[in-house]
């Protein structure tokens, strides 16, 4: 099991060759055994289309529905816990979706698939890329 980052989740679905060759192996494993996005992610990528600084194939609407039909990756809702922890990480990076993302990796026990150079240096959650 596993968390993708926003990136790591948008590339699976629409672009998979921009994953490194470690991510397709971790996806492949995680499309026999499951895994892991925070609906953050979601909430980050229209954001992100609304300003026209992300232009999709399809609509972000056709997207969820699709990711929740594949039943691959399990989009996780921010609770309470979530948002407890993601402002209590002992760490000075302050994008709250990163931070939602990290806390879901760590709630879930499970390591995160990102690019991401910052998220790599928080030391708490194992990374992988």
């Amino acid at each position: 099991m596993i968390v993708l980052d926003t990136h790591a989740l948008l590339w699976w679905a629409l672009d998979p060759d921009r994953l490194s060759d470690t991510a397709h192996t971790v996806l492949a494993e995680a499309e026999r055994h499951g895994g892991y996005a925070s609906s953050i992610s979601l909430w980050e990528i229209a954001i992100k289309v609304k300003r026209g600084k992300l232009e999709l194939p399809i609509s972000v609407d056709e997207l969820v529905r699709r990711l929740e039909k594949g039943a691959v990756i399990e989009l996780v809702a921010v609770d309470t816990a979530t948002w407890l922890r993601s402002v209590s990480l002992p760490w000075a990076h302050q994008d709250p979706a990163d931070r939602v993302i990290v806390a879901t990796a760590l709630n879930r026990g499970v390591p995160l698939l990102t690019k991401d150079t910052a998220m790599h240096e928080f030391p708490d959650v194992r990374t992988i890329w």
